[in-house]
């Protein structure tokens, strides 16, 4: 993917980084979420399927939730893969749309493309399906990530504000 950054001397993404930040997250951790892959703006993640995350008993099919949380972290994995290293993100504002509930005992991927940049907004987009069946989606999004520009000042790990 080639979309114009508004970045032109800032470093690039430290894609190493971002995904240890993902992949360390004790949120991510919890749900069993995992990274697959990050470049370009392009980002995938996995939800296994767990009981644990069954929304209605009834039918077996996952929490809603999941879904939003799986949908959100990919797409600001997405703008991370795209913005230079270091800068934090902020999610302005997220819409999912469910389509249909997901298969029970399916693991969901999540799929999302950071599709443009600005100095201040990353906009990203995406699917969250079962792996064996990518064609028929159980949720799309869209979602806005503020993004806060190198050298500012924003206190990151262990300075002060």
């Amino acid at each position: 993917m080639s979309i114009p950054l508004p970045f032109p001397d800032a470093p690039p993404p430290d894609l190493e980084a971002v995904i240890g930040f993902f992949t360390e997250s004790p949120h991510h951790k919890m749900l069993g979420m995992k990274v697959l892959s990050a470049a370009d703006g392009e980002a995938r993640m996995i939800a296994p399927y767990h009981d644990k995350l069954i929304g209605n008993p009834d039918t077996g099919a996952v929490h809603g939730g999941l879904v939003t949380t799986l949908m959100d972290s990919t797409g600001a994995l997405a703008a991370l893969a795209l913005i230079p290293a270091g800068t934090p993100i902020a999610t302005l504002d997220l819409r999912l749309d469910y389509l249909r509930p997901a298969e029970p005992g399916k693991d969901i991927i999540g799929h999302a493309e950071c599709f443009k940049v600005t100095p201040n907004v990353a906009f990203s987009r995406g699917t969250a399906f079962e792996d064996s069946n990518p064609d028929d989606p159980v949720a799309n999004f869209i979602a806005t990530y503020m993004i806060k520009p190198v050298g500012i000042g924003m206190a990151t790990g262990g300075e002060s504000a």
